[in-house]
């Protein structure tokens, strides 16, 4: 008789579920990369998307957009309108996408950020950290599991 080891995946609806309730950071497409920077900051976080509505994403600026373009052109381009640096080809997902699945578009795409979307809308956003946090957590809980099949638990 085997024992059957069912591997249950962290889908992002629980990854958001476990960050503050800030809401997604937004910044609107005619803002200054400088005012960018300065939330960015403040806020302390590494991506904000860019909106009018704080609903429809219309790109993603990272502070390695904003450092890209200080070292092509100086800081002249602090006083250019985020919609000329930003991402505009986002890659989203959705709260029914596995953590896993996330890692590696994130990987492949060599992006820290990505917007969780229902439909048009976003409804959060996550970062790398938020799911290597969450695999971190799976391989604690699966590592446990394990034991105490081992000891009998």
């Amino acid at each position: 008789m085997g024992l059957v080891f069912q591997e249950v995946a962290m889908l992002v609806q629980q990854i958001l579920r476990t960050k503050s309730d800030d809401g997604v950071i937004t910044i609107a497409p005619g803002e200054s990369l400088a005012k960018a920077a300065e939330l960015l900051s403040s806020r302390r976080i590494g991506a904000v998307v860019v909106s009018t509505d704080g609903r429809i994403p219309l790109g993603i600026l990272s502070e390695r957009d904003i450092v890209r373009e200080l070292g092509r052109r100086g800081t002249g381009c602090l006083t250019d309108r985020v919609e000329a640096v930003m991402t505009r080809a986002l890659v989203g997902c959705t709260s029914a996408d596995s953590a896993d699945a996330v890692m590696e578009k994130m990987t492949e795409g060599r992006f820290r950020h990505m917007p969780v979307m229902q439909g048009e809308e976003m409804v959060g956003l996550i970062s790398i950290g938020d799911v290597v946090k969450a695999r971190l957590s799976e391989l604690a809980m699966e590592k446990d599991a394990l034991t105490g099949m081992i000891m009998g638990s």
